[in-house]
C-alpha cells in the first residue's frame, strides 16, 4: 500500500490551514474509478471534484444544464471507490439547489449519504443560496462556493465570458464572496475572473480561493482532467495548460491496433493466445474431420 493510501482523508479545515500557512492547494476533476485512483495515489492532489463538467466531457452535452442528480451520483460513487486520501467534492447540478430549501437540503444529503462525498459545491450567492449554505453548514455538510463565471448560469450570462471586468461587477463579486464566507462556506471557486480581482478577493477572504482562469494569486488551482490531459477535443479554454496529449496518444494507439489486426500481428499466437492441451489434439482433429462430413444438428452437440 502506498504512503498516499495510508493517509487520512483531507478535510475542509486542512484546506483552510493551507491558506493560513501560505501553501497552495492542488485539485483536479475526476469522473471514474480508475482516474480517481491514479490522481489520489500521487499523494499531491488535495481535493478531487466530481464536476458537472462531466455533462460535456463524459456525456457529450452542449453544457452542464442537462446533468441530473442521478448522473452526478453515478459518477460520484465510482470516484469515491477510487479515492482514499483526497477530499472528495461534488457539484450540485442545475436545478438541484434552486427549487426550494427542503428539496435542496435533501439533494445535498443524498450526495453525502449515497455518494459518500466529503463536501458539496454550489454556484452563485443569491439569498436562497446563502440560506442554503448556512443551513447545510449547520447540518454538518461542508460547502464550497463558486463565483465569477458560473456554468449553470451560462444562458443568463450570455455565454462563456470573463466576469468582474467593471467596478460594479467587482463590488458585487467581493460582496458575494464575503457573504458566502459569512454563511459558512469553507472555500470558494473563482472562475474566469481577472487576475487582479481574484487577488483582491483572495486577500479579503480568510477561506481559500480556488482559481480556474483566475490567475496565480488564488490559494489553489483546479482544472478539468480531460482538458489537463488533452483528452477533450471540442474546445480548449484560454486558461487551460495541457500537461499531456492523451487524446492524440489514444488515436495513435487505435490506428496501430488496427494495423496489427489487418497484418496478422495481433494477437500473437503465443504471447496473447491460449492453447488446447496437446494430449487432446488428436481428438480435436477427429471432431473437425467428422464435422466436415456431416450436418451438425442440435442432437450432435
Amino acid at each position: 500500500m502506498s504512503v498516499a493510501m495510508r493517509q487520512r482523508r483531507i478535510t475542509p479545515q486542512q484546506l483552510i490551514t493551507k491558506k493560513e500557512q501560505g501553501e497552495k492547494i492542488v485539485s483536479l476533476t475526476a469522473y471514474d474509478y480508475s482516474t480517481a485512483k491514479l490522481l489520489d495515489e500521487t499523494g499531491v492532489v488535495d481535493f478531487i471534484l466530481v464536476g458537472d463538467s462531466l455533462g460535456m466531457v463524459v456525456l457529450g452535452y452542449e453544457n452542464t444544464l442537462s446533468v441530473t442528480m442521478e448522473d452526478m451520483l453515478h459518477h460520484l460513487k465510482a470516484v469515491r471507490r477510487g479515492t482514499q486520501r483526497a477530499l472528495l467534492l461534488v457539484d450540485m447540478p442545475f436545478s438541484s439547489t434552486n427549487i426550494d430549501i427542503p428539496s435542496a437540503i435533501a439533494n445535498a444529503a443524498r450526495m453525502m449519504q449515497e455518494g459518500q462525498a466529503s463536501a458539496v459545491k454550489i454556484e452563485g450567492a443569491t439569498p436562497m443560496t446563502l440560506e442554503l449554505v448556512q443551513r447545510l453548514t449547520e447540518m454538518g455538510i461542508p460547502v464550497m462556493g463558486h463565483l465569477g463565471f458560473t456554468p449553470q448560469s451560462v444562458q443568463t450570462l450570455g455565454g462563456y465570458k470573463v466576469q468582474g471586468k467593471s467596478m460594479p461587477a467587482v463590488r458585487k463579486l467581493v460582496a458575494d464572496a464575503r457573504a458566502l464566507e459569512a454563511a459558512g462556506a469553507f472555500a470558494v471557486v473563482l472562475e474566469m475572473v481577472p487576475t487582479e480581482v481574484a487577488d483582491l478577493v483572495s486577500r479579503i477572504l480568510s477561506i481559500p480561493t480556488i482559481g480556474i482562469g483566475a490567475g496565480p494569486g488564488c490559494d489553489g488551482q483546479i482544472l478539468v482532467i480531460d482538458d489537463f490531459l488533452g483528452r477533450f477535443p471540442d474546445f480548449k479554454p484560454k486558461f487551460v495548460r495541457t500537461y499531456a496529449q492523451v487524446g492524440a496518444n489514444i488515436q495513435a494507439a487505435v490506428k496501430q491496433y488496427a494495423l496489427d489486426i489487418l497484418s496478422g500481428e495481433f494477437p500473437h499466437p503465443n504471447q496473447e493466445s491460449f492453447h488446447f492441451p496437446m494430449e487432446e489434439m488428436d481428438a480435436l482433429r477427429v471432431l473437425e474431420q467428422s464435422s466436415s462430413t456431416q450436418v451438425f444438428s442440435y442432437e450432435n452437440r
